[in-house]
């Protein structure tokens, strides 16, 4: 549940930061800082939640650290790919592999404990 929540977060805080930049197709209320302001507070709780929901089921607080880390990169990458047209380049490609192996060791404990 954790997991899933800093998803749809990582995606709202997007518009919230990256919503400026969007072209004329796009809402205008994206682009104005009341937006930032509404979207801040259930962004703030979910975060909340999320950390709680990851401590109660690793017992600490660095998995969803770097899960939170790892998915947020993998997120705005996917976004800005598809929604501002921001190609990666290798170097880019190469820290979004790091960044799901991040979540992937955090998530499946493949390290151990």
């Amino acid at each position: 549940m954790a997991v899933i929540t800093l998803a749809i977060v990582n995606i709202f805080a997007w518009f919230q930061l990256n919503g400026q930049f969007l072209n004329d197709k796009w809402p205008e209320w994206l682009k104005s800082k009341l937006f930032v302001f509404i979207v801040g507070a259930p962004i703030g709780m979910a975060l909340w939640y999320a950390t709680k929901w990851s401590y109660e089921y690793f017992g600490f607080t660095w998995n969803i650290r770097l899960i939170g880390f790892g998915l947020g990169t993998l997120v705005f990458g996917a976004m800005s790919w598809s929604l501002l047209d921001e190609i990666p380049t290798l170097k880019t490609i190469i820290c979004l592999l790091l960044a799901a192996s991040i979540v992937l060791i955090q998530v499946t404990n493949v390290i151990g404990e």
